[in-house]
């Protein structure tokens, strides 16, 4: 009982640990994310304040790389408050991740078969998350 207790402590401590770490480094990513904007809308070409479509796509995938850090440090809140992991975070996570690689890829240079197992997994992560919102509605 001792040892599951200082157990238990110690992985408190590792998460709370973890949790600061991701704050800094969402933090940092965020003003990352603004001096790359910042460069690129500011860059003196003629099309000033406007963005290519290479450029775009970096963004794009820097937001949402952001906004990952972000639901895993709601994932990493909560198993502090409820010591438990929630599931439906960490397939949100997942969806927004496989999001993030889909946007941020050249279609052109990969094989079929690639896109087919992305397709795949989109596919489960959807249709897991569905019975997951299902199985949560149904419970309360």
């Amino acid at each position: 009982v001792q040892v599951e207790k200082l157990l238990k402590k110690f992985e408190r401590y590792i998460v709370i640990g973890l949790l600061a770490m991701m704050v800094l480094v969402v933090f940092l990513s965020t003003l990352e994310l603004d001096v790359i904007l910042a460069e690129r809308m500011l860059d003196g070409t003629p099309h000033f304040f406007l963005l290519n479509i290479p450029d775009m796509l970096e963004i794009f995938g820097f937001f949402l790389m952001i906004l990952i850090g972000i639901e895993l440090l709601e994932t990493m809140k909560m198993y502090l408050v409820h010591e438990a992991v929630h599931v439906e975070i960490i397939c949100l996570v997942a969806i927004v991740a496989i999001t993030r690689k889909v946007i941020i890829l050249d279609l052109y240079k990969l094989p079929p078969v690639s896109l087919l197992g992305i397709a795949a997994i989109i596919l489960a992560l959807s249709i897991g998350y569905f019975y997951l919102k299902k199985a949560l509605h149904e419970k309360d």
